[in-house]
């Protein structure tokens, strides 16, 4: 099996959930998707993500888990970290490093406060602790398109707010000629996702947070602002901070060093 890679789907009493887990490293590194998981969750790509992110299966055993296949309306990031700690239960995972990207750090936020005992470390990417009227104005573009099926709307401004000018030309001509392909049946896991972000509010509990953080930010970003990473980091007592300078939301695509960064950090 290239990679240890496997598709892995869990039945729990909340509902379905899809999951990935590629790598054979002795530790334990759990990955948090933003809100496209509200578009497209895991579910039969843990080859390519595993060749995609190929360089931390040496070290980690990683798992990438979706958020469940059912959201129900007005579910928070709170709630979506409950049902987390669930799985890890339910598949013997003690503790793990965990890296929660855009969305996905506000649930790995409430992960360390509710489940200390779960996260070993944590890195928090492109995320934010509250909302703010960048976040608010992005979620509010992306909801309207939603209800009205804009799939390829939606993919595109996401696009034009997460990458730099080179990357930006690959990825629009790219959705262009896709179009609609992957457009979700029903775009109801990914209003409720996109509302968690405008409801999310760990900010006064951040102090709480006791394992090691790295926090990661793009000073460009024009989805949750550079300045909500650098706002977490003054929040989480020893949390250290990394700035890229000039790049945005996608950063964690566009930024060769990324992986190596997280592999460092979580390893030493």
């Amino acid at each position: 099996m290239i990679l240890n890679a496997k598709n892995i789907h869990l039945d729990l009493p909340a509902g379905g959930t899809d999951c990935i887990r590629f790598g054979s490293g002795a530790r334990t590194l759990i990955m948090i998707p933003g809100v496209g998981d509200g578009l497209k969750t895991v579910k039969g790509i843990a080859l390519p993500f595993a060749l995609l992110y190929r360089e931390l299966a040496k070290d980690f055993t990683v798992w990438v888990f979706s958020r469940r296949a059912e959201l129900p309306a007005h579910m928070t990031t709170r709630e979506m970290a409950a049902d987390l700690a669930l799985v890890m239960d339910r598949l013997g995972i003690g503790s793990a490093a965990v890296d929660g990207v855009s969305q996905g750090g506000m649930v790995a936020q409430w992960l360390a406060l509710d489940h200390p005992e779960k996260v070993e470390k944590l890195v928090l990417t492109v995320t934010l602790s509250r909302p703010n009227d960048t976040v608010r104005e992005a979620i509010g573009v992306w909801t309207d398109m939603a209800r009205r099926g804009d799939y390829r709307g939606i993919m595109l401004d996401t696009a034009e707010r997460s990458y730099s000018p080179k990357k930006l030309k690959a990825a629009k001509l790219e959705y262009g000629l896709l179009g609609n392909f992957g457009k979700p049946k029903s775009f109801d896991r990914f209003l409720t996702q996109a509302e968690s972000c405008l409801t999310h509010d760990t900010y006064e509990e951040l102090g709480r947070i006791a394992c090691p953080t790295l926090v990661i930010g793009g000073t460009e970003d024009k989805i949750v602002t550079g300045q909500a990473s650098v706002e977490i980091a003054e929040r989480i007592h020893g949390c250290r901070l990394h700035m890229y300078e000039g790049l945005s939301h996608g950063l964690y695509e566009e930024a060769k060093d990324y992986l190596k960064i997280v592999k460092e950090f979580c390893l030493s």
